[in-house]
């Protein structure tokens, strides 16, 4: 595991080095309600069970969508699947979502935010249920994804607390990364959700699935359109 998030963290900043001017850049977070870091066999004892339900979201740095600047504005978005999302056996549509929308944005920008999410989520944000207008915050505790605590708030409707993954939080000890992100990253790494849940309506579920290895946090980097 400490291999792992080496390798991740200098190819990051690899890649980091190679942005290009035109694109949009910003901080990724997401939880879901099953581990992302796993041993097979409890992994198998959750799949079909619990893990189709999330939340995650996106916070622009930099960056245009549709010649629209979205700079220093979030976006946040919770999905309610069929089934165990990142289940390769099993089809997790139909898939219901929520979003989230920065309250600080323009009419102009919430559409364009509503766009890029569309975009970045795929096929999980294609059924669009119901928008919602919050303040949206998402920090990091030392500023960057590398200190992996970072803090998602989406009014009172979504939230997400994190921390680096600890050995203690494992259960067995042939633990390995068993999903990847729900969404397009270029940088990722797993963390531990201390908190995670969605109060809104739309998806006639609420949640709240703390105290899991169940996170992520990244960057995206994205050809603006």
């Amino acid at each position: 595991m400490t291999k792992y998030l080496l390798f991740v963290l200098v190819s990051g900043l690899v890649f980091a080095a190679g942005i290009p001017t035109n694109s949009i850049q910003g901080d990724y977070i997401e939880a879901r309600t099953a581990d992302v870091v796993n041993g097979p066999c409890f992994a198998n004892s959750e799949a079909g069970l619990v893990g189709e339900l999330a939340v995650f979201g996106w916070k622009v740095n930099k960056g245009a969508w549709q010649g629209v600047s979205l700079d220093g504005l979030s976006v946040v978005a919770a999905v309610r699947a069929s089934a165990t999302l990142g289940d390769v056996y099993h089809s997790v549509y139909p898939v219901k979502a929520v979003l989230i929308v920065d309250e600080r944005a323009t009419p102009e920008q919430r559409l364009a935010l509503r766009g890029f999410a569309q975009r970045m989520g795929g096929d999980l944000l294609q059924d669009v249920v119901r928008v919602d207008y919050q303040p949206i915050s998402l920090d990091f505790d030392g500023g960057d994804i590398h200190s992996m605590k970072a803090t998602l708030t989406a009014g009172s409707l979504a939230r997400i607390q994190t921390r680096a993954i600890h050995a203690s939080d494992h259960l067995c000890p042939n633990v390995e990364l068993w999903y990847q992100p729900l969404t397009k990253v270029n940088h990722s790494m797993p963390v531990f959700a201390l908190a995670h849940s969605f109060q809104g309506q739309g998806l006639g579920a609420t949640w709240s699935s703390p105290d899991k290895r169940s996170s992520f946090v990244g960057s995206f980097v994205t050809p603006a359109e």
